[in-house]
């Protein structure tokens, strides 16, 4: 480990024994000790000092020293209250920075912004090293909020980073959700050394960079509705899964797939975003006329 990491290592474990704190696995508390890691997240986000940026899990503040110094804002949302009061003293002397002791995934982003700054019309960021067992959970909830950020730059877990960015073959309801939103890339891929204490899992930076508009002009509930029924079964052909998923026959469901030029015997995994949606097309277009 290069010496800017020893540093951050050998602090990370002095603050961590002055506030009395012990790592908690069950809120996946690895702390990033890699100062080039670090540096690789922050050069990612490419930030301005106009930019404000939501932090999620900042844990004992590195990443959110080194945010605080290029952005114009930041909003550090902690769950661990224990943490979070730890924040609001180690973190007094920076002025452009807020330290909420919150669920993010009970937090409206809008409201978070509102709470630190009047003027919300710029947007956001969101740069965290996320907790593994809410990762998912973390990027859905911002990409599917009203208030979408403009970017994120998030360190997940490896075998999750790869599942965001996979391509028709490999897809499963996590890269459509999030390909749905936005164009998701890998940064880089972080070995367990790089955290204290180190998880058993390699992680990755993934890069997402957020549309204006969702990829396919469909209703996303009901294009959900489909993509959902489709991934019920996975392993099964498309014409099974989609019929239990969507509660119809597999006869009705292999019509539905005809009608919208795509194999029965193809998985949900092979299924473009374009596919899913002349699936929906089609499913719509059945559903109104069963109406009528």
């Amino acid at each position: 480990m290069v010496r800017g990491s020893s540093f951050l290592l050998s602090q990370t474990k002095k603050q961590l024994h002055s506030l009395e704190l012990h790592t908690r696995k069950g809120l996946g508390q690895h702390f990033l000790v890699d100062d080039s890691v670090l540096k690789r997240i922050v050069s990612a986000a490419e930030l301005a000092s106009t930019d404000t940026v939501v932090e999620v899990g900042p844990g004992l503040g590195i990443l959110t020293k080194a945010l605080a110094q290029r952005a114009g804002w930041v909003i550090a949302v902690e769950l661990d209250p224990k943490l979070a009061s730890a924040l609001e003293q180690s973190l007094a002397s920076l002025a452009n920075v807020t330290i909420v002791n919150a669920d993010i995934l009970e937090s409206d982003p809008e409201a978070l912004i509102k709470k630190a700054r009047d003027n919300v019309e710029a947007g956001y960021k969101v740069v965290a090293n996320l907790p593994y067992y809410i990762a998912s959970a973390v990027v859905r909830h911002f990409l599917e909020a009203e208030f979408k950020p403009r970017l994120m730059v998030v360190m997940v877990q490896k075998e999750v980073a790869q599942a965001i960015v996979a391509q028709p073959g490999d897809m499963s309801l996590l890269s459509v959700s999030v390909q749905l939103y936005g164009k998701p890339s890998i940064v880089d891929y972080v070995p367990p050394r790089s955290f204290y204490p180190p998880p058993k899992v390699s992680s990755a930076i993934v890069r997402i960079e957020v549309y204006d508009r969702p990829a396919v002009e469909e209703d996303v509930v009901r294009f959900f509705d489909v993509v959902r029924g489709g991934f019920t079964a996975p392993r099964k052909q498309l014409h099974n899964s989609l019929a239990q998923g969507l509660k119809i026959l597999p006869a009705e469901a292999a019509d539905l797939l005809e009608k919208a030029g795509i194999s029965q015997k193809r998985r949900a995994e092979t299924l473009s975003l374009e596919e899913w949606a002349r699936v929906c097309r089609v499913f719509s277009a059945t559903a109104l006329k069963e109406q009528c």
